[in-house]
């Protein structure tokens, strides 16, 4: 199987989503005030996550996040990490904006979103779309936030 097969593959998306979920990526906060922290809550389920960034030289240098999640949000949140990590911010926004098209069921770019294409099917339940948002929503107004300094 190719990379795209693997991810087109509804048990290979569950075992991925399932995995970031037992065993999340940069899932613990940091004491350190060069981090922005962005406390996000859902008031439609138990999600509660606090999302810390360190940008440095226009580029997200770190991205954490921890708190009381269920597992379409907190593999989700974890998945993004991953994918954000490094990338400048006008690189990480075009990801953004390609996820919350994916989410949103409208077209998008599967190659930009790696293993978050996992959350592909998200839009087939509007409940499960606030889940799979949230750590995203934070790193969205980040970059909002940026681009209007």
């Amino acid at each position: 199987m190719n990379e795209k097969e693997l991810l087109t593959n509804p048990d290979i998306l569950r075992e991925l989503i399932m995995d970031h979920y037992q065993y999340p990526h940069h899932h613990i906060l940091v004491s350190d005030d060069s981090y922005r922290s962005l406390h996000m809550a859902s008031e439609s389920c138990i999600d509660d996550i606090t999302v810390q960034t360190k940008i440095e030289d226009g580029r997200f240098k770190d991205i954490r996040f921890d708190g009381v999640a269920c597992t379409i949000s907190t593999a989700s949140t974890s998945m993004m990490t991953d994918l954000l990590i490094g990338k400048t911010l006008d690189e990480a926004r075009v990801i953004v904006d390609n996820y919350f098209q994916m989410v949103s069921g409208r077209e998008y770019d599967a190659d930009l979103l790696e293993e978050a294409v996992a959350m592909k099917n998200v839009y087939k339940q509007a409940n499960r779309i606030k889940c799979a948002t949230i750590g995203w929503n934070a790193v969205k107004q980040v970059l909002d936030e940026s681009e209007a300094a």
